[in-house]
């Protein structure tokens, strides 16, 4: 799946909607509005093992439904994958190494590490053969520290790595920034520019979380390809005060 995410091969740009509330409803409501991809956030949202597992077991859409995991670790990538997620997000992710050992975690042997035990009996269906699943399966990996975008154009290189992800607000902490500076930042050799750069030399997709409509928009202007427009909790707060205002 290399250089192909969300929103398909090449340049094709695809937005995204974020979703941090563990509640089967709201995740349907979301995925009407067609967003080109959709996030669980299973690291910062109230999302759990188990709400996870029963929401994505439980979907009939062709919207790809990723999951953002609360680490690196194998064991959560692979119940994530094993549960129905068309990919995942990995947070923290500072080298290649580690890098390699996400993408491996997100496909069987040979190609990976990956234990065999898809879900899919659970709810009724036929599970996808290993072939069938390492060919569709999606590895974003967050680069959101100062270490990180160091090592970005190793990273972004790594055999397996779909997409490197921007987490902008930890990436401006770490860097001693404001998330405002690092978003206005459009020189050549800027942090965010770095990042788009590496993923287009290592011919992989360029992800970032911007939240909103507004910051989306400006990342990608900045070029990057699978955007983050949106939070369930943004829309909903947002929503009600304008319409009590």
């Amino acid at each position: 799946m290399t250089g192909e995410g969300p929103g398909g091969p090449g340049g094709q740009r695809a937005l995204a909607v974020w979703s941090t509330l563990d509640d089967p409803r709201v995740l349907r409501v979301l995925l009407a509005a067609r967003p080109g991809w959709l996030v669980l956030d299973a690291q910062h949202g109230a999302w759990t093992d188990r709400s996870l597992t029963d929401a994505l077991l439980g979907l009939t859409t062709d919207v790809p439904v990723w999951v953002r995991l609360a680490d690196d670790r194998a064991s959560g990538i692979g119940r994530a994958l094993d549960a129905g997620a068309a990919g995942v997000v990995v947070p923290l992710v500072e080298s290649a190494e580690q890098a390699a050992a996400a993408a491996a975690a997100c496909r069987y042997p040979p190609a990976g590490r990956r234990s065999h035990g898809p879900m899919d009996a659970l709810a009724g269906r036929a599970a996808p053969t290993a072939a069938q699943a390492d060919a569709a399966v999606g590895c974003a990996v967050m680069v959101e520290t100062a270490a990180g975008l160091e090592r970005v154009a190793g990273i972004a290189a790594v055999p397996g790595v779909d997409m490197v992800f921007v987490g902008p607000n930890d990436l401006s902490l770490s860097l001693g920034t404001s998330l405002d500076a690092l978003l206005a930042d459009d020189a050549e050799d800027a942090p965010l520019a770095r990042v788009v750069a590496a993923c287009r030399a290592a011919g992989v997709r360029a992800g970032a979380f911007g939240g909103d409509a507004a910051r989306g928009r400006r990342l990608l202007e900045l070029g990057f390809t699978d955007v983050v427009v949106a939070t369930d909790t943004g829309l909903l707060s947002g929503a009600a005060a304008a319409a009590l205002r």
